[in-house]
């Protein structure tokens, strides 16, 4: 049979309208399954923002999110812009200013510093102000811009709509201030000043001793929850939908992840201060602290409980149900033996003393 080969336009064609777009943007594009440290990922020149910037494709999160590292020179501003898709940010490192305001409305400053989050309520304009001449600022930033873009098609809707949504953003003072408990270890607020340092409460269906806090912010479809757990712990092997971004904001250790009825194939990645990882679709995770302090991520991702984007139905949803009873958590007496074999030993590696019950099995 004759080899049909693609022509260059015909190749163009098939990439989606996002992917165009971030190829057109002339920064660095990293299409990896995770990056080792995002504090020290190589960006260039972003001509469009007035900064430098890197895109950071991850293989798992398959066109729904995307994300980029957002570098802003000491002393310097970020060309303000607007935009139809939603935007969580976390700042990796420095410290500085954002304004965010509506066409005619007043504007509003808050400051940030590292470690801390925040969303840009959708459409509104924004500008980034690098408050150190000395040292540059650099933010991860996670958004719904492949869905948009892709959608739409159409970049003059994407980032010169008028349309000015009240219920995301009402130009009020105190709009960046404070927040509110909602049920379920959530926080509902628009900026939470310090990520690494929030009361986190107990979650004990994911075992390890762990805690945890799930954040809404800006009355987004995206949403974000940060984990902690202990020295010479880790936590139950589960799996979901695609999409969550994974940056490591404590300690250091190792994840497992594999799909299901292929264990002899389970990719390892080692993780630090600064690292991200995303899990593939419905694909088993597992993460362990091997590390002298407790370990602690963000996972930035689909999920708001304010306004959910999908019905959690399915094979995607029971993350706390053992897979025994038809869910997507395997249970610490149902794991592989070579998980806490390979765990004890990364511990005496680094002399850490084991704090896992034993199994019962």
């Amino acid at each position: 049979m004759k080899e049909i080969k693609m022509s260059e336009k015909e190749r163009l064609e098939e990439k989606t309208t996002h992917r165009r777009w971030i190829e057109s943007q002339g920064i660095p594009i990293y299409s990896e399954f995770s990056v080792p440290n995002l504090k020290e990922l190589e960006v260039g020149p972003w001509e469009r923002l007035g900064a430098r910037g890197a895109y950071v494709v991850l293989d798992a999160v398959e066109d729904t999110l995307d994300a980029y590292v957002l570098e802003i020179p000491g002393g310097d501003v970020v060309n303000p812009e607007r935009h139809m898709y939603e935007e969580i940010i976390y700042v990796l490192a420095g410290r500085g200013a954002t304004t965010i305001w509506n066409e005619g409305g007043p504007k509003r400053t808050f400051e940030w510093h590292e470690g801390s989050l925040f969303a840009i309520p959708l459409n509104t304009y924004h500008q980034f102000f690098n408050g150190q001449k000395d040292q540059a600022a650099r933010f991860y930033v996670v958004s719904t811009a492949p869905l948009i873009m892709n959608f739409f098609h159409n970049l003059d809707f994407v980032f010169h709509n008028p349309f000015v949504f009240t219920d995301r953003f009402d130009g009020r003072e105190d709009f960046f201030l404070g927040g509110q408990e909602l049920p379920g270890r959530v926080w509902d607020t628009n900026f939470v000043e310090d990520i690494r340092t929030f009361p986190l409460l107990d979650w004990k269906e994911r075992g390890g001793g762990g805690v945890n806090r799930r954040f809404e912010l800006a009355n987004s479809t995206l949403t974000c929850h940060v984990s902690q757990f202990p020295v010479g712990t880790y936590k139950k092997a589960h799996r979901h939908g695609a999409g969550a971004n994974v940056v490591i904001i404590a300690g250091q250790g190792y994840s497992l992840l594999w799909e299901e009825g292929k264990e002899d194939q389970r990719v390892r990645v080692d993780w630090k201060v600064g690292s991200v990882l995303a899990p593939p679709d419905m694909w088993f995770h597992q993460h362990f602290n091997t590390g002298p302090e407790p370990a602690k991520y963000l996972a930035i991702r689909w999920g708001s409980r304010k306004y959910p984007l999908f019905k959690k139905v399915g094979e995607r949803g029971k993350v706390y149900i053992s897979v025994k009873e038809g869910g997507n958590q395997i249970e610490y007496e149902d794991e592989d033996p070579i998980i806490r074999q390979m765990f004890e030993e990364e511990l005496r590696k680094n002399g850490v003393e084991c704090r896992m019950p034993p199994i019962k099995r």
